[in-house]
């Protein structure tokens, strides 16, 4: 049976956590709100006021939740995690205050998995404290996620491998401590054996950001979160893959599916924040004598607003579900595959759909930078893109169930009335003695 509750115990951890992000965490987005300010560590103001607050959380037992326990965290599960990261999607700085920020969760689910004792105790260690940041170097500008067409490479050189190539939007490379980039080592093998992903400390000789691109939602233009790389004859040592020679696509894997899981329950967290906005506005709010909430356009935005989220919500929940029974053995291997796929497929739609319904009961104001909902929209068609585009999801997702699908026998499809009431008459012949309409027909 589908089971979301949890103990009392561990639903006075999300009450808690509640109450901590709105009074502060959210007071964090409003002091230090420049885009990507949070990863940052020279931003001494923030990192200073942030400290005290990431120790509550460490006392809580909160901090860094997203390890499983076979890696060294508590080991909650994805439902646990999940009504957690519907809590800290509320607040820009929550991640960065419960440990838990992208790209930095995945990488360090790889390095836990793939790193050397040597690069866990000088990456791992620091990146789990919140120390420092992380990049995640893997899409190219001349053909975005598709790995097809990945050119940038790497050979090995004696005791040494040698990057060349350039890397689009990656994310944080500006602060980051470390990259993780895939590149080609094997030329002409098999999609999945062709690339390998290495780690890359930032301070080595050949690393030039060529831009720091911004995103919709993030100004000024020059100053965002994500990076053109060019990696020129960039050298590091030939322990420095993760996995063996080959393996990029199988550890890049493994932080994915649990990440769009969090990306999607953080999704419901600001989706909620946006409703209790856009029920706020209408309770408040007085046009043509009456409140907005008593016009029905404004009731049903609020109407379709509930039911998307909910809906989305159960579906991240269930998916959550199948991941934790999944790693319990009581489904096979791959059971969450496709419902990962539709919970990245439904959330840009769901974020720009509730988001934007808020803005618009806001009116002008709500395309002001008065409120936060015209920068949260924007920066929301991002979503399609993270983790990989959501179109490449929905071709995955409907080849998944196409190949359950059978093709029809004769002319017509199976559900054809005709076709399927004669075959009843002739199982029951005698059934209907005073005939069936149409019968005369077939």
């Amino acid at each position: 049976m589908i089971d979301f509750s949890v103990e009392p115990e561990f639903q006075a951890k999300l009450d808690w956590m509640a109450k901590f992000v709105r009074e502060e965490c959210e007071t964090m987005d409003l002091l230090w709100p420049e885009q990507g300010c949070q990863f940052d560590p020279s931003l001494k103001s923030a990192r200073d006021h942030a400290r005290p607050l990431q120790d509550q959380v460490k006392a809580q037992g909160l901090w860094a939740c997203h390890l499983g326990a076979n890696l060294g965290g508590p080991g909650y599960g994805q439902v646990k995690l999940a009504l957690m990261n519907e809590i800290i999607g509320r607040s820009n700085w929550a991640p960065v205050v419960f440990g838990c920020a992208a790209p930095d969760t995945g990488n360090a689910e790889i390095l836990a998995l793939f790193g050397t004792p040597e690069q866990k105790q000088r990456y791992l260690g620091p990146l789990m404290a919140g120390d420092i940041v992380s990049c995640f170097s893997m899409t190219e500008p001349q053909g975005g996620a598709d790995p097809g067409v990945f050119t940038c490479k790497a050979t090995l050189d004696g005791d040494e491998w040698v990057i060349e190539g350039e890397k689009w939007f990656s994310s944080n490379a500006r602060f980051a401590t470390f990259f993780l980039v895939i590149a080609v080592t094997a030329e002409g093998a098999p999609l999945t054996e062709r690339m390998s992903m290495f780690v890359v400390p930032a301070e080595t000789p050949g690393i030039e950001i060529i831009r720091n691109v911004a995103i919709a939602g993030e100004n000024p233009y020059e100053e965002g979160a994500h990076g053109h790389v060019r990696y020129n004859q960039v050298r590091i040592p030939a322990d420095h893959i993760l996995g063996r020679p080959g393996e990029g696509f199988k550890v890049a894997q493994a932080r994915l599916g649990g990440g769009r899981i969090h990306h999607a329950m953080r999704t419901v967290g600001k989706c909620q924040r946006a409703l209790d906005m856009m029920l706020e506005r209408a309770v408040s709010r007085v046009t043509r004598g009456r409140k907005l909430g008593d016009h029905q356009m404004v009731q049903a935005k609020i109407a379709e607003s509930v039911v998307e989220l909910e809906q989305f919500r159960l579906l991240t929940l269930k998916t959550a579900w199948l991941i934790d029974e999944t790693e319990a053995g009581r489904m096979p291997h791959g059971t969450p595959r496709n419902h990962i796929g539709m919970c990245k497929v439904a959330m840009a739609n769901v974020w720009m759909s509730v988001i934007g319904k808020a803005l618009e009961i806001h009116g002008s104001l709500g395309i002001s930078l008065d409120m936060p909902l015209a920068n949260w929209f924007g920066g929301g068609m991002g979503l399609a893109f993270a983790d990989g585009p959501t179109d490449a999801h929905k071709s995955q997702l409907a080849r998944a169930y196409l190949k359950t699908a059978k093709p029809v026998e004769g002319m017509f499809p199976s559900e054809h009335i005709p076709t399927r009431l004669k075959a009843a008459l002739e199982r029951y012949p005698d059934a209907r003695p005073e005939g069936v309409p149409g019968q005369d027909r077939l």
